[in-house]
């Protein structure tokens, strides 16, 4: 296991998700008083280990008509072509491309995400929680909490109700959340 700042402390290899201890989870202000929470429950991912953080990747893949924020009109108004347009862009995907430490556990990951077709840049605060050895059936995992905030207009995601007061419905800052455990490469 490697532990300089230029390498992530995994074995090299690719290292599948582990869906059942992950979430997919996002956060937008409602009427700029309280918070609407969110996640999709089907989504996939993987970390390819190099030999330094430049020759390391991530891909993610999540399904958008997956989406679940607890109220069955919303989540149908998510999926048409007011926010996600799932019909059109089945699929948000998140492909790294770039990783740095910033200290101790402690990554910044670049990359390209896109939702509705539109791709941007963006990053992600990675906190690397360690290893462990699952006692099930001694598969070795790694967890990671990684977390960031995007402009949903950026990706034309700008449905909206103005508030009599002012300001909107919905907030256009989106807060990510992700606890993600991965499976060590199979040998």
């Amino acid at each position: 296991m490697n532990t300089t700042n230029d390498t992530l402390p995994l074995a090299s290899g690719a290292w599948t998700l582990d869906p059942v201890h992950c979430t997919v989870e996002f956060t937008a202000r409602h009427m700029a008083i309280s918070k609407v929470r969110g996640r999709f429950h089907k989504f996939d991912a993987s970390v390819t280990v190099g030999d330094s953080l430049a020759t390391s990747n991530l891909a993610a893949t999540v399904d958008m008509s997956s989406v679940d924020t607890n109220n069955a009109d919303r989540d149908a108004h998510l999926r048409n072509s007011d926010f996600f347009h799932v019909e059109h862009h089945p699929t948000m995907t998140f492909n790294s491309t770039a990783i740095t430490s910033v200290g101790e556990g402690n990554y910044k990951v670049d990359g390209d995400l896109t939702i509705n077709g539109i791709t941007k840049q963006e990053t992600l605060d990675v906190v690397f929680h360690g290893t462990e050895t699952f006692p099930g059936d001694g598969s070795f995992h790694a967890g990671f909490e990684a977390t960031g905030t995007i402009s949903r207009a950026d990706y034309g995601v700008d449905f909206n109700v103005p508030l009599s007061a002012g300001g909107f419905v919905i907030s256009d800052k989106i807060g990510i959340e992700l606890d993600v455990q991965l499976l060590a490469p199979q040998n």
